[in-house]
């Protein structure tokens, strides 16, 4: 008897810790599921002019910021000649971009996962296309928390064709942002350094060194931004961001831009024109200005807006046009590449972006099918590490122009979740020394 209970005992024993391993592995997993960093997923080939429009911007953008209860909507475009069916997910993420520890329910008020129902032909154009329209909030969803999230679109296999981050805020503190010159004589004419202070309107910030996080995004580039700053010092319970090097960003130069709303003539920034299988423009060649002094030309940021003469509805009336972009080579770059990047491309650094040199003309060009409209655009250096150099052919420059929006996160004791409470916003038009 005295064995047999030996050997029992011996097997909870075994079996305690067995169970206490699959709590651990169980944890681990979920742990590395929560933990994942999520990615914007790019648009096949096939899938062009992806955009969102919200009630605080009059051109389509790459990154929507709402407030909560606010709206936005995404449109694109598919160019393949069917009219298939997409449908949407939305998950919360948090200040990382990592997947968020809340279920649907607890950030969403019905259900995603929904077919895309509002979608029409291309009407009287050269290119044959789909245009798909997707709103937030609709009849069958809304966001009823603030924080990070990411929209994605899928097939109707469930295959993911592409996906784009967005951001809901709160307004429950305000946030005073300026923009300044830096006290570092080194870069006072190249960088611009933006200075901010947190006041507390409706809500108590507990520990806010530990609790606190900012993001600072300039021109609506997350690949640019600068996050998790901490508070320098507090007056009351008000925080005091008053950085130099830390939240500073290059200056830039103002977006070089083109217009082609009517496409069978010259027009702005087009040097010529001709029709094949469609119409092709051919916008006059840029030349490098990071040797050149600043010069104020009006842009909008690096974003975009569809529009035609002559259309009822500019969705499915405008044309798509092969745009040919020039850059006049001013000098050898070994190792580096050349690439086209704006709001309507997402600031991606993919290869159809890339510029090709061209020997007998000495420049570097590129082709890009890309829908009528007002579009910003700039070069930019990528290196062989993928790095990439922002000001490398259009210069940095403290006078250009820039808009700037910094978001404050909060996750207090017991949130399970990264709640943004405020948006401060500002432009560098107004900078200070």
């Amino acid at each position: 008897m005295k064995i047999i209970s030996i050997t029992l005992h011996l097997n909870m024993i075994n079996l305690y810790r067995f169970m206490f391993l699959l709590i651990c592995l169980n944890f681990l997993i979920i742990n590395s599921i929560f933990s994942q960093i999520e990615k914007e997923l790019n648009p096949p080939e096939y899938i062009n002019t992806v955009s969102f429009k919200t009630t605080n911007e009059n051109y389509s953008t790459n990154l929507p910021i709402i407030k909560l209860g606010g709206k936005f909507t995404l449109d694109f475009d598919v160019l393949n000649n069917e009219e298939a069916d997409y449908y949407y997910t939305i998950d919360q993420l948090n200040f990382d971009w990592s997947k968020s520890q809340l279920i649907k329910s607890e950030y969403l008020r019905g259900f995603d996962n929904i077919k895309i129902q509002n979608y029409k032909t291309s009407f009287n154009t050269y290119q044959t296309y789909s245009h798909y329209k997707l709103e937030i909030p609709n009849q069958n969803v809304r966001i009823i928390k603030s924080g990070n999230y990411i929209l994605k679109i899928y097939d109707e296999y469930e295959n993911i064709v592409f996906s784009r981050k967005f951001i809901v805020y709160e307004s429950i503190t305000t946030v005073s942002t300026r923009i300044k010159r830096l006290r570092n004589l080194k870069y006072i004419h190249t960088k611009q350094s933006v200075n901010f202070e947190v006041n507390p309107v409706t809500i108590q910030l507990n520990n806010p060194k530990n609790t606190v996080k900012t993001l600072i995004i300039q021109n609506n580039n997350l690949s640019t931004s600068i996050n998790n700053l901490k508070a320098q010092y507090t007056i009351g319970s008000k925080l005091i961001f008053k950085y130099d090097e830390e939240s500073s960003f290059w200056g830039g130069n103002e977006y070089l831009f083109f217009e082609n709303k009517e496409i069978r003539s010259s027009n702005l920034n087009i040097r010529t024109f001709n029709l094949y299988e469609i119409y092709h423009n051919y916008l006059f060649t840029d030349y490098p200005r990071f040797n050149n002094s600043y010069t104020y030309n009006p842009d909008i940021n690096g974003g975009f807006l569809t529009t035609a003469l002559n259309a009822d509805d500019i969705d499915i009336e405008a044309d798509y046009v092969n745009i040919h972009f020039s850059l006049k080579n001013s000098t050898n770059r070994p190792g580096e590449s050349i690439y086209i990047v704006g709001a309507f491309n997402n600031y991606n650094i993919q290869h159809k972006y890339k510029m090709t040199y061209n020997r007998s003309s000495d420049s570097y060009q590129l082709m890009l099918k890309l829908k009528q409209g007002f579009y910003n655009y700039k070069f930019v250096l990528v290196n062989e590490y993928d790095e990439i150099n922002q000001g490398g052919v259009s210069g940095n420059y403290d006078e250009t122009e820039n808009d700037y929006k910094v978001l404050i996160y909060y996750r207090g004791y017991g949130y399970r979740y990264d709640r943004i409470i405020g948006m401060g916003q500002a432009s560098s038009i107004n900078i200070t020394n």
